[in-house]
């Protein structure tokens, strides 16, 4: 089983990237906010105590998500694999995916981790605000902000699959396609 976690700061090209490899190795997109909003709607008791925490204002807990994401799992039983999309985010959450993964008999192939110059994030996010509308991504000081927050406070978790050996940092500057040769060559090589 391919299971792969997805990695960059905001505006690095993952979610472009994600749907072609979902494409060409037949995988399932795991994305933690996706779910959320699934298991909402679908009225699920997770769902249901997951939005009663949103409400409040405060973060769903590490282990509701990976209930969600376990029930996720379950129901993609033939899946050639996985991606990991927004989740893990800290180590924390990766020692809790690793348990959860190997009470499935399965684990983790490879952390792809897009590396993109700040400078290069913000011009393709304030791109990205222009043709999606989406404010956070039509202001500069918070595109700044939520670039620091990921440098200071996710992209450790690189370390964490670095000492698994499982690391693989790309280049994430060029074309969409090279980069996707680049993504595909490290995918094979596993």
């Amino acid at each position: 089983m391919l299971n792969l976690v997805l990695f960059g700061p905001p505006g690095a090209g993952k979610g472009t990237q994600s749907n072609r490899l979902i494409d060409k190795f037949n995988l399932v997109h795991l994305s933690t906010g996706d779910i959320l909003r699934g298991e909402i709607i679908a009225g699920t008791n997770l769902g249901m105590e997951a939005k009663a925490i949103m409400d409040r204002g405060d973060l769903v807990s590490d282990e509701i998500v990976i209930a969600m994401i376990s029930a996720k799992l379950d129901n993609n039983p033939n899946a050639n694999g996985f991606i990991f999309d927004g989740f893990p985010r800290t180590t924390a959450q990766a020692t809790a995916l690793d348990d959860l993964l190997e009470e499935k008999r399965t684990s983790i192939s490879a952390m792809l981790s897009l590396k993109v110059e700040d400078e290069e994030l913000i011009k393709r996010l304030l791109a990205r605000g222009e043709d999606s509308g989406r404010a956070d991504d039509q202001n500069k000081d918070i595109i700044t902000n939520r670039i620091n927050e990921y440098n200071n406070k996710t992209a450790p978790l690189k370390e964490f699959y670095a000492a698994q050996n499982k690391l693989s940092e790309i280049e994430g500057a060029g074309s969409i396609e090279d980069i996707a040769l680049k993504l595909n060559s490290v995918i094979d090589s596993i």
